[in-house]
């Protein structure tokens, strides 16, 4: 396969020579820019795993993950091609590729990543035990830019509540700033989402311990009548420490998207390497383990969303026809 060669040129990200040995000579690895998210959260820790197990899997490929704002601010730098591929929540990649509040996006899916089950975390011993309790609260809805506040504010709409007024929102500058919010009492909960996400898993290893506070099933329903593309969702038993039931939630898939601009012969190395690898991706991180070639055709809005170069791969693996 043709490789793109690592130079500095138009507003590719690569920032010099980097090069595996062959027999005493030079061969140019192809360099990938991955934009993630705030440190502490669950997008930088998905990002530097997936760096590795791909660079371990492809000596020729330089997966490099770099801290962002998250969804909101990674869509606008693939789209002016300042990284080549970047982290994305579900509600973001939404308006995007439908065009809400902007230009429909022409960015496209390299892989679903996991699905993302919204949820509140409270300490144990507080007083609240349903969505409604938190109205007047202060709440920390995830961090700037990123699709956490995005995913809550379309769940709070659908049971008739407005995030900015009904509670005291907080924003956090570092996602991984929220559990010690919770902890001290300057926040009532937190709002999350996932399997193995940070800021859940550390509230939940906490001394004082941690509840879980969703939907019900009655607004499960309200809120997939107001917004269908919500999907039901579990995060199963035992996914957090000491969490002994599942939990039914809604939310939806974030993905792994693209600049339009990348080479479908990348776009299909990427895949290829990708998930040739997914046991071993599975191994190192649980929600990973949702990252499928299946999945991706599944959660995709559509096909033709999903990159060519991808696509190319997935029709010799039988994924697609």
């Amino acid at each position: 396969m043709r490789l793109i060669p690592v130079v500095c040129v138009g507003v590719l990200l690569f920032t010099g020579i980097a090069a595996a040995q062959d027999g005493g000579k030079a061969i140019p690895k192809t360099v990938i820019s991955l934009g993630t998210a705030t440190p502490g959260g669950g997008f930088p820790l998905y990002g530097n795993n997936f760096a590795e197990v791909m660079n371990a899997a492809d000596s020729l490929l330089a997966v490099e993950p770099r801290n962002t704002k998250g969804s909101n601010e990674n869509i606008p730098l693939l789209e002016a091609g300042s990284l080549d591929i970047a982290l994305v929540a579900g509600e973001p990649a939404y308006e995007a590729f439908k065009g809400i509040g902007r230009t429909a996006t022409r960015l496209k899916i390299l892989t679903a990543m996991y699905s993302s089950p919204g949820m509140f975390v409270v300490r144990a011993d507080s007083p609240y035990k349903t969505i409604r309790d938190l109205v007047g609260q202060p709440v920390a809805f995830g961090a700037k830019g990123s699709g956490l506040p995005i995913l809550s504010r379309y769940v709070l709409d659908g049971l008739g509540l407005k995030q900015d007024e009904d509670f005291k929102s907080i924003y956090l500058d570092r996602a991984g700033d929220g559990p010690a919010m919770v902890q001290d009492g300057r926040a009532a909960a937190l709002w999350g989402a996932g399997i193995g996400w940070p800021g859940f898993s550390t509230t939940a290893s906490s001394p004082s311990g941690a509840r879980f506070i969703a939907p019900d099933a009655d607004e499960i329903v309200r809120i997939r009548a107001k917004h269908s593309f919500l999907k039901p969702l579990t995060v199963p038993a035992g996914s957090y420490p000491n969490q002994t039931a599942p939990i039914n939630s809604v939310g939806s898939w974030s993905f792994i998207l693209a600049r339009e601009t990348l080479p479908d012969d990348v776009a299909y190395r990427l895949a290829r390497t990708l998930h040739g690898a997914e046991a071993t991706f599975c191994q190192k991180l649980a929600q990973a383990c949702e990252t499928t070639a299946a999945n991706t055709v599944a959660a995709a809005p559509s096909e033709g969303l999903i990159h060519p170069g991808v696509l190319k791969y997935f029709r010799e693996i039988g994924v697609v026809k």
